[in-house]
Formats: structure tokens, sequence, C-alpha cells
């Protein structure tokens, strides 16, 4: 009977340490949400990159200012936080290690990193090798994340406990991907237009609207992987 008690402390144990990394790594991710958004918040209200025009502008402009240290800090902490989530998801079963989610919210990460290596560039002076991977690598990162939210709701839009999550989830990546549209529209319509597709939209705004539709998606999966944390029998069941 005691040994029987002991196996059962034991296990017990064991099951609450592994779900305890997950809740770390979760936090970790909200965290880091916070901390992208006040500091990228703060560019707007304070020095010399309070006098960028937000509609106009796009959220990279910050790089090129002697804030720059600062936008680049906070692109960097919230794809870090975004790694952090993402284990936190497949930890706790709700995203499979080998499924399209994994695949799209790494390029999400991987894509935060490439903007900051590869900073923006002046095209007044003529076209860059890394302003080129800049552009391309923040449409990889604006479109990963929307996608991998669309395919994590699919997955769990059936499951009675998770249909909730699930549709906010879902919610978010249709909300993201319908900020992006105006700028994909616009830029199939350069070649009939003439009218550069930069210049043809408030890209800035948009740009910060996109931005932060997906920062706050990244929030709210961390927030949903910390609820699975708690009921990891539930969330086994799906394989």
């Amino acid at each position: 009977m005691r040994q029987a008690l002991s196996r059962s402390a034991f296990r017990n144990g064991w099951q609450t340490d592994a779900m305890a990394l997950p809740r770390w790594l979760a936090l970790a991710g909200i965290a880091a949400v916070v901390v992208a958004l006040g500091m990228i918040g703060a560019l707007h209200v304070t020095g010399p990159s309070a006098e960028l025009d937000p509609m106009r502008r796009t959220i990279s402009q910050y790089a090129l200012l002697e804030t720059g240290n600062v936008f680049n800090a906070a692109v960097v902490v919230l794809a870090a936080g975004s790694a952090a989530t993402l284990l936190a998801l497949i930890r706790t079963a709700l995203v499979p290690v080998r499924s399209g989610a994994t695949v799209a919210l790494l390029l999400w990460c991987v894509g935060l990193a490439a903007v900051v290596y590869f900073p923006k560039h002046n095209w007044a002076v003529g076209p860059s090798i890394e302003g080129t991977v800049h552009r391309y690598a923040s449409v990889v990162a604006f479109l990963g994340l929307p996608v991998a939210a669309l395919l994590i709701g699919r997955r769990w839009r059936g499951d009675a406990r998770w249909r909730g999550p699930a549709a906010v989830t879902t919610a978010f990546g249709i909300l993201a991907l319908l900020c992006f549209t105006p700028i994909a529209v616009a830029f199939v319509l350069h070649p009939f237009t003439g009218v550069p597709w930069w210049r043809a939209i408030p890209l800035g705004g948009i740009e910060r609207v996109l931005a932060l539709v997906e920062v706050v998606t990244v929030g709210y999966l961390g927030y949903w992987a910390i609820r699975a944390v708690a009921r990891p029998a539930a969330v086994a069941v799906r394989g």
C-alpha cells in the first residue's frame, strides 16, 4: 500500500514538474508581449521618433533613428517571447511539433529576427540587398502568425473544452489577414495605377494596426497555453 502511494505521489509530482515548464514559458511569452508593446509604444510619444507620422511611416522607420536600439530590442524581445510561447504550445500538446502551425510560428519568429538583422533601407537612394531581405522578412512575419492562428484554431474548433479559445484565435487570424489585405491590394494595383503601393494607402497606420493584432495574438496564445497546463488530460486526448 505504501509503495503504491509512493509511486502515485512520485508520478503526480513528476507530472506537476513537467507542466511547470510550459507555464513559465507561456508567462515569459506574455511578459515579452507586454514589454515589447511598452517599448514600441514609448517610441510613439518620446524622443525624435515621436515626430514621425504614424499613418505614413512604417514601424521599421524607428530603427533608422538614434533611438533605433530601442526598436530593435523590442523586436528581439518579441521574437524570443514568441519562441517561448511556441514551446509552451508544443509542451501542452496544443500544437504538434510537426505541423503547419509550428512552421508558421517559426517563420514569424525568424521573420522578426531578420527584420532586426537586416535593417530597413532608405529606398530613395536606390535598392539594396539588406532592404530587400528586410521587406520580405516583414511579409513572412506578418503572414506567418495569422496562418498559425488559423491552423491552431481549426485544430481545436471541434473540441468542446477549447472551442472558445479556438474561435478567438481564429478571429485574430482573420482580423490580421484583413489588415494585411489593403497592402496586398495596393501592391497588385501598382502596375495599373502607377501609384507606388506604399503611398496608395496609409501604410504606417495599417501596419501598426496589423502589428498590434498579431502581438496581441501571441499574448492570447500564451494565455491559452497557461489554461492548457491546468487541463493536460483534456489536451492529450487530441494527441
